[in-house]
């Protein structure tokens, strides 16, 4: 049996998002229909565009770019903070709709995912009819748009999904390839990035048709074993299963860093930034129901120079406090007391929470886990400002508890 598979992807998904949130709470107008954006905060050093609107993509803004270029392309763009809690219920809302089509669903992101519709016909009608009922389904019940590619493959539903946005529901089959996927630049293919593009383009190849034809061999030398996906993935050949539900959800780790908006040169003020960090992570532990066995802190210094140091735990932890005090613990260990530009905390080596055995060698953190318990259903009911510390009162630490998150997940 031939498969089936829906790509579906959340129009520009943090916009989206907040636009919603924002209507549901009674204030117009909808950020999709004006210039507007997602950005960081500008006033740090990672004030970047996240995400776009349509009319502001008309005048040039592009999601990554820093806002002060952005507002000189388009001086009357309205910046809006980053929300991710928002985001994630978001995600998960759309993904909990998504389930009850197959249960070979892969998240590939918090905006995007696979699912695998094969065999599911009898059920749900026609693919295409499927996925426009999924479509409308999530429009009405979340209020936000989708792009649904459909094909026989992950990679040719995921390039289906990009050849036209927004809100769209496309095909890309294998006998559609030349038509549809050859015309379009080498660097639209998945996998081609900004460092691949330049390489091929001195190759002569400047479509995705050049780089179906080209030697393999020739590919081979230049590239390694990635020469032969690229050469694949321009003819349309991908095998990749969809993961099952559970599958797709496992996490690999769990972290966040900060860009500072300033050099910081004391251990006071990391060690309040390393706490900032470790809420964060310690709850996004907790809200996935897993433990980390292992804590890693990152470094990146004034000059650039980015280094990292991990310690092995003898109990797996999704405590706060347990987060925190081992990253104090490595940082101090490994800080060389230069000028820190960038700290994060990533936790690794995961596993289900109810398989954690206690240890008689590790602190005892149950009153604290029932603190956090608290703190945490505080703060999904009534945002992250409902609580917080006493440390971080009247102090701007509090506020580099965002940064960058990184959940990783497999990739195609």
């Amino acid at each position: 049996m031939s498969r089936v598979i829906f790509h579906i992807d959340v129009n520009s998904a943090f916009l989206s998002w907040t636009a919603v949130q924002r209507l549901k709470e009674g204030i117009e107008p909808d950020l999709r229909t004006i210039p507007s954006a997602i950005a960081g905060d500008d006033q740090s050093r990672h004030g970047v565009i996240l995400a776009k609107s349509t009319p502001a993509k008309k005048f040039g803004v592009q999601t990554g770019e820093p806002i002060a270029m952005a507002l000189k392309k388009c001086p009357q763009l309205l910046c809006f903070p980053p929300d991710f809690p928002l985001y994630a219920r978001s995600s998960e809302s759309m993904f909990q709709i998504l389930s009850e089509y197959s249960d070979r669903l892969e998240r590939f992101s918090i905006d995007e995912g696979f699912l695998d519709y094969t065999g599911m016909e009898a059920l749900f009608g026609p693919p295409q009819e499927c996925a426009q009922k999924i479509k409308d389904r999530i429009f009405r019940e979340l209020g936000f748009t989708v792009n649904i590619g459909i094909s026989s493959n992950k990679l040719l539903a995921k390039m289906a999904g990009e050849l036209e946005k927004p809100d769209k529901l496309l095909t890309l089959f294998p006998q559609e390839v030349p038509q549809k996927l050859w015309p379009l630049p080498v660097e639209e293919l998945f996998m081609v990035g900004r460092k691949t593009a330049p390489r091929l383009h001195k190759m002569g190849i400047y479509t995705i048709e050049d780089l179906a034809k080209y030697p393999p061999a020739l590919l081979v030398r230049e590239f390694k074993s990635f020469g032969m996906t690229l050469h694949a993935y321009a003819n349309g050949l991908d095998d990749t299963p969809v993961a099952s539900a559970e599958e797709s959800r496992e996490t690999k780790s769990i972290g966040n860093s900060t860009t500072l908006p300033y050099d910081v040169t004391d251990r006071e003020t990391a060690h309040k930034i390393l706490l900032a960090l470790a809420e964060t992570v310690g709850m996004r532990l907790r809200c996935s129901s897993l433990c980390a066995q292992e804590i890693a802190v990152t470094i990146k210094t004034s000059d650039f120079r980015v280094y990292s140091h991990q310690k092995q735990l003898l109990n797996a932890v999704d405590c706060t406090n347990a987060v925190y005090e081992t990253a104090l613990e490595v940082f101090d260990a490994a800080w060389k007391k230069e000028p820190i530009r960038l700290l994060g905390i990533r936790a690794g080596k995961l596993c289900q929470e109810g398989c954690v055995q206690l240890s008689l060698m590790e602190e005892d953190w149950s009153r604290q886990k029932q603190a956090d318990a608290a703190m945490d259903q505080l703060k999904l009911k009534y945002g992250k400002k409902a609580v917080q510390r006493s440390t971080f009162a009247g102090n701007e630490e509090k506020a580099f508890e965002g940064g960058k998150i990184k959940i990783h997940h497999k990739i195609l």
